[in-house]
C-alpha cells in the first residue's frame, strides 16, 4: 500500500536527489508504473474504493434472500432472525457462498428499506366521549436518517363547544 510517506520519499528521490525511476522502484520495492504515476501525478495520497461489490455466488439466490429479509422485517422485533440465521436458512436452500456476502447484502437491503416512512393521521374533530384521553406508546421514527424508537404521549382533546366543562373545584367554605 502506498502511503503519503512513501509518496514523499518517491518525489524527494526523483526531484531533489535526481534519481531515475528504475532506481527508486528498486530501492523502495515499488513497481515502476507506481513510481511513474506518483512522479507524473499531482496526488498526495492514493485511495482505492471498490465501485461495485461482485457477488457471483449470491446472484442466483438474491430473490430468495430478498424474500427471507422481507419476511424477517415484518416479524415483531423479538422474533426476528439474526443475519447469521438468515445465512443458515439460505444455505439450506443450496447456497454455497460465504456469510460475508450475505451480511453485506442484508446490510444494504436494510438501509434501502429503512427509509420508508410511516403515515400519521391526526383527527381534527372529536366526539364528546373522546375528550381528555391520554395514552403512551412507543413509535419507530426516522430522525436525521437514523431509525429510532421514541416514547410518545398521545393526548386527545375536543373543542369547547362539544365538551362539557368540568365542575369548578370547591374551596371548602361551602360555596
Amino acid at each position: 500500500m502506498v502511503t503519503v510517506e512513501t509518496i514523499g520519499k518517491v518525489r524527494r528521490a526523483y526531484w531533489v536527489q535526481g534519481k531515475k525511476i528504475r532506481a527508486i522502484a528498486r530501492e523502495l520495492k515499488l513497481a515502476r508504473d507506481t513510481v511513474r504515476r506518483i512522479v507524473r501525478g499531482g496526488e498526495t495520497e492514493r485511495i482505492y474504493e471498490r465501485r461495485e461489490q461482485p457477488m457471483p455466488k449470491l446472484g442466483a439466490f438474491r430473490e430468495t434472500l430478498d424474500g427471507l429479509l422481507d419476511d424477517n422485517s415484518k416479524k415483531p422485533k423479538r422474533e426476528r432472525l439474526t443475519t447469521k440465521r438468515i445465512y443458515e436458512a439460505l444455505r439450506d436452500t443450496g447456497y454455497t457462498g460465504g456469510y460475508d456476502a450475505v451480511r453485506r447484502y442484508a446490510q444494504r437491503w436494510r438501509s434501502d428499506h429503512a427509509s420508508a416512512t410511516a403515515a400519521a393521521f391526526v383527527p381534527l374533530s372529536f366526539a364528546p366521549g373522546e375528550a381528555y384521553q391520554f395514552d403512551w406508546s412507543h413509535e419507530i421514527v426516522i430522525l436525521d436518517g437514523v431509525t429510532t424508537e421514541v416514547k410518545v404521549a398521545h393526548t386527545r382533546l375536543c373543542p369547547d363547544a362539544v365538551c362539557p366543562r368540568l365542575p369548578a373545584r370547591s374551596t371548602g367554605d361551602g360555596v
